[in-house]
């Protein structure tokens, strides 16, 4: 799609005399038209929808992206995404308008439930069995926190370990939160929930340089996988379904239609009796569902 407003603007440019560098620091603005092509690309790409109070949001992160790659204005830049067959601008584009914020065993009171109540249903569900599978799905896991948090509950849970064959999946529609994911360092801040005891015990301190860092240990690396995934692919493509699902304070960017399909798909993607946590400041209130509340955000698929 080729804009009027990019070729407008893009002659303003020409016509002041190229990117000249007290035109290069002028803040950039994002009219009317631009904002709402914006906002549909990104509804459509991802199910994220900006309300109009996201607009000095979208107009400050994309601004850096814009002039980083040397464009005049937030037309050129919407051609520029929408021209790129690779769908890597798409992705850099989505990666500056996500909003990623977690800290190690944030909303404690769900490891508390996933420990005490999801765990032992699993154990009592599969004592039969002879091939004992634990699944679980960081739905959202940005910088890594959350689905590392889950992996420790699991290590701490008695009967488990080298009985169990567990793994978390952890998916995020941002690459460069699952790269710092993957790298597994986090500072002092990130960690100032978790218990002290937990911290010892799974993380390694190295203060190289002045700067404290903390490195998650082997064990708890190797039960989770990370993975790319956009939250609006129509069909989930999981063989296995999953014991239990943290989806924590994502569904606050998506508009009530979007919730209500992103819930179903959680609901097909659990097992029978499986848990789906959500965040603190979100409910399913409203929503079309066949999950069983327990108490505020925690449901249970029926068994």
């Amino acid at each position: 799609m080729t804009m009027a407003f990019a070729r407008a603007e893009s002659a303003a440019v020409a016509d002041s005399g190229g990117f000249s560098k007290p035109w290069r620091y002028t803040p950039l603005n994002v009219s009317d038209a631009e904002f709402k092509a914006f906002r549909d690309l990104i509804f459509e790409k991802s199910g994220i929808s900006l309300r109009d109070s996201k607009r000095e949001l979208l107009r400050t992160r994309l601004g850096v992206v814009i002039r980083s790659k040397g464009l005049g204005s937030f037309g050129e830049y919407y051609d520029y995404v929408q021209a790129d067959r690779t769908g890597r601008e798409l992705v850099a584009m989505l990666d500056a308008v996500s909003t990623n914020v977690t800290s190690f065993f944030r909303e404690p009171l769900h490891f508390e439930y996933l420990e005490k109540t999801v765990i032992p249903t699993v154990i009592k569900r599969q004592e039969k069995t002879v091939m004992k599978q634990l699944r679980g799905w960081s739905a959202g896991c940005s910088s890594g926190e959350e689905p590392y948090s889950i992996a420790i509950t699991l290590l701490e849970s008695s009967g488990l370990v080298g009985r169990w064959d567990m793994k978390v999946l952890a998916t995020d529609i941002s690459t460069e939160m699952l790269e710092r994911a993957q790298q597994g360092e986090y500072s002092d801040e990130t960690l100032k929930s978790a218990p002290k005891r937990l911290v010892s015990k799974y993380f390694s301190r190295d203060e190289a340089g002045g700067r404290r860092r903390y490195s998650i240990n082997p064990a708890a690396r190797e039960l989770v996988s990370f993975r790319r995934f956009n939250l609006m692919t129509p069909q989930y493509p999981f063989k296995r379904k999953f014991d239990f699902i943290f989806c924590r304070n994502v569904m606050i960017y998506f508009d009530r239609k979007t919730q209500e399909t992103l819930v179903n798909k959680f609901y097909n993607a659990l097992e029978q009796g499986g848990a789906l946590m959500i965040g603190h400041s979100e409910s399913l209130t409203g929503i079309d569902h066949r999950f069983r509340y327990i108490q505020p955000t925690i449901y249970q698929k029926p068994e």
